[in-house]
């Protein structure tokens, strides 16, 4: 048995939920985890897998506006972001003296590495997209985490290799600088959620989430219209984990003010159109199942507007923005897109990731 270091960051819950199915393969093998993180995602892996071990490892905030003004917050937030990483460093050299590891994986956290044990990062955005017109300010956030990706023995992608038919777009592909290191290694998609053996009968499921003000302020355009659209049967979940009530907006609409895991899972499979942010790991979700959506990203996060601006070019996902959402009328429109590019089995992906890079480490 040998002991294996996850570190995932906690901006959300995306970087935590991917990594659950890794850390339930490391288990089903016998080997030790423990789990180093902070807020929502140490809460979230404690009570999906309560037999490893954990510690409170503080990260970084992220550098996103609320708003639409992606720059002059990035920048601001840069001396915050480097000071909060060099302290990563501290934290984790710390750790190290007080327990050994054979394998550090760390999941989008610069500095949980060591020179003396083999160290991975999973990481989709080997670089951070800034807004259309500033496209000379790309190259520099993918110098900033190449600086950063670059001492890790090896790089995981969860997402196809394919050039084109892939989910990450321009964030880990057509890479300039990593394009030179053989450390890049595409895992395909990593995704908590599975299919389940249920019925198809939800017709739009519309799951609300994102940073306040901005998830309440869609909460509010979405129940102004959902009783306009034209389906009969319509489930929405608030995300609101301090609300737990069920209620009926009418016959055919049913709001929660919140869903577990599990009934999220539930929801999915049961949707046959899906209304949601376009964060990673939901599209990670969505290509799971082969689900259509339609995606409202939230406003300010750069790579939320990329993501949905790229998928709606290529055919994948009708996407609007929340100042321009008419929620019947977009709701239509995403009936006539493709969707998901391909289809993904999550198990296949991590039972490969682990023969290929984990196995020489652990076996």
């Amino acid at each position: 048995m040998k002991h294996v270091l996850v570190s995932p960051l906690s901006w959300g819950l995306g970087h935590a939920t991917r990594d659950l199915p890794i850390i339930r393969h490391l288990l089903e093998r016998g080997h030790r985890v423990t789990v180093a993180a902070c807020g929502r995602a140490l809460a979230l892996l404690r009570q999906e897998v309560p037999q490893c071990d954990f510690e409170e490892l503080a990260d970084y905030p992220p550098p996103y506006s609320s708003g639409k003004h992606f720059v002059p917050k990035f920048l601001a937030m840069a001396p915050v972001m480097l000071w909060a990483i060099e302290r990563e460093s501290l934290n984790v050299r710390q750790l190290l003296r007080k327990r050994r590891f054979d394998l550090i994986l760390s999941d989008n956290r610069f500095r949980i590495r060591s020179r003396h044990v083999p160290s991975f990062v999973i990481a989709h955005q080997l670089r951070f997209m800034p807004p259309r017109g500033l496209l000379p300010f790309e190259f520099v956030t993918e110098f900033f985490n190449y600086l950063y990706l670059q001492p890790f023995d090896r790089i995981i992608v969860p997402d196809a290799a394919h050039p084109t038919r892939n989910l990450s777009g321009r964030l880990s592909h057509e890479m300039r600088l990593l394009r030179r290191t053989d450390k890049v290694y595409y895992a395909g998609i990593l995704s908590s959620v599975h299919r389940l053996d249920v019925p198809q009968d939800v017709d739009v499921f519309i799951s609300i989430s994102g940073p306040e003000p901005q998830r309440t302020q869609l909460e509010h355009l979405i129940l102004e219209r959902v009783g306009n659209v034209d389906a009969e049967r319509i489930v929405v979940a608030l995300g609101k984990p301090e609300v737990t009530e069920t209620r009926r907006v009418d016959r055919r609409v049913t709001v929660h003010g919140f869903l577990d895991r599990a009934r999220q899972q539930e929801m999915l499979n049961r949707a046959k159109m899906v209304v949601c942010r376009s964060g990673y790991t939901t599209v990670m979700e969505l290509a799971e199942l082969g689900k259509k959506a339609l995606f409202i990203p939230t406003p300010g996060q750069t790579e939320q507007e990329y993501l949905a601006r790229t998928y709606a070019e290529r055919g994948y996902f009708h996407a609007v923005s929340q100042y321009e959402l008419d929620l019947p009328r977009d709701i239509d429109r995403a009936r006539r897109f493709s969707g998901p590019p391909f289809t993904s089995d999550t198990r296949a992906n991590v039972e490969r990731l682990y023969e290929d890079l984990f196995a020489p480490v652990l076996d």
